[in-house]
């Protein structure tokens, strides 16, 4: 239990920054389970319109500090090779 005053509104900071990052990275996951569904139904052209739609969300949730840049590299590249290889 938070005792000081620095403390005690230490932890209302970080109950209210969690929410935000709670939010911030359900969009994330939300935009990448577009661009999944969209290859697993394979029409390329929305795949590719998701997958321009994700790029900016997941690396602003790098710039949050929400992933690790090379995290979020890794996972632009899984997926645009995956959409590349679409018929």
């Amino acid at each position: 239990m938070a005792y000081t005053p620095q403390s005690k509104k230490r932890a209302r900071q970080s109950v209210r920054r969690q929410a935000v990052n709670k939010a911030r990275r359900s969009r994330i996951r939300t935009h990448l389970r577009k661009v999944e569904d969209a290859i697993t139904s394979g029409d390329k052209k929305v795949a590719q319109d998701e997958l321009r739609q994700a790029q900016p969300e997941l690396m602003r949730g790098v710039t949050k500090g929400l992933y690790h840049k090379n995290t979020a590299a890794r996972k632009m590249s899984r997926l645009a090779s995956r959409v590349k290889a679409m018929n």
